[in-house]
């Protein structure tokens, strides 16, 4: 899922071409993209884009009649950027907004269609899709602090819980926890000030770090290559793969259709957190220890 560096990438490549230009036309595909009924898509046609801005991972799309256009492309929504028109399919192409300055795309791979448009009639009820959360790169330790304080989570599900932090997803939470060397499963609550402070920094630091990163990639192109899986990530998607600060072998905990990635040596004091599959089928043989892990596997 595109994240905060990632949706900040997206809405300043639109900047570059929507900002002040108008909006001929919006073709919509796929039957279940459209959330809202009033006011229609076509409240938007014909108005030239008067701003953009980030909602926790949604981009919306403000046009100079206070009609706004809010884009969440979960898991698989990508967009696109062409000179030419594209007639949306519904099964990959969702949805076409004609510009006068170029065509921009929504696809969706996959057979599970979870993208979404809401068509907001006035920037007041843009609230009514906002999560919540604050803002981690503009929040001050204090704010960081509270928000961290205000339920106590694992620190992976604090930092992805949305009423807490905006903008913040599996991939750079893996990335953040390590940078800071804090384990994904120490509780919120239990955290020292120390801790706190370490945690806030590196969050800063990853998230500003890959938002550079992304302006670099572009070099004034659309973003086309926005994946949960990059190439200079350290830890999130490296599995088994060394850890680029010590050299041990990256771990996973998996859940659902997700995994948390962190290594054991630089954020758990070399213990091997359990993972639920594999954890309920050894029960108490489950490795504790990076060494227990490699003798099991060495069997």
């Amino acid at each position: 899922m595109p994240e905060l560096p990632d949706i900040t990438a997206y809405i300043e490549a639109l900047e570059e071409r929507i900002l002040a230009r108008t909006l001929e036309k919006i073709r919509i595909g796929g039957p279940f993209l459209l959330r809202t009924i009033d006011p229609p898509p076509s409240a938007a046609e014909g108005r030239k884009v008067a701003g953009l801005r980030r909602i926790g991972k949604r981009i919306a799309i403000g046009m100079d009649n206070d009609t706004w256009l809010v884009l969440h492309l979960m898991i698989a929504g990508r967009l696109h950027w062409t000179d030419r028109r594209v007639t949306p399919d519904g099964r990959r192409v969702l949805a076409a907004f004609d510009f006068d300055s170029g065509t921009l795309t929504l696809t969706e791979a996959g057979s599970q269609k979870r993208a979404s448009l809401h068509v907001i009639a006035a920037e007041a009820a843009l609230k009514q899709l906002d999560p919540g959360g604050i803002d981690p790169l503009d929040a001050s330790l204090a704010e960081f602090s509270a928000a961290l304080q205000s339920a106590n989570h694992t620190l992976k599900r604090a930092l992805t819980d949305p009423h807490i932090f905006s903008g913040i997803g599996n991939s750079y939470s893996d990335e953040i926890l390590l940078q800071a060397r804090l384990s994904p499963i120490l509780l919120t609550q239990k955290m020292t000030e120390e801790q706190t402070a370490r945690l806030r920094e590196a969050t800063r630091t990853i998230l500003i770090e890959w938002t550079d990163r992304l302006r670099a990639e572009a070099r004034g192109k659309f973003p086309e290559k926005v994946t949960a899986f990059r190439e200079g990530m350290a830890v999130h998607g490296k599995y088994g793969k060394p850890c680029r600060r010590c050299g041990a072998k990256v771990q996973r905990i998996r859940y659902a259709d997700n995994e948390t990635n962190y290594c054991a040596h630089c954020q758990t004091n070399g213990k091997v957190l359990a993972d639920r599959a594999l954890s309920r089928l050894l029960g108490s043989d489950w490795p504790r220890t990076l060494e227990e892990l490699e003798a099991l596997k060495r069997r």
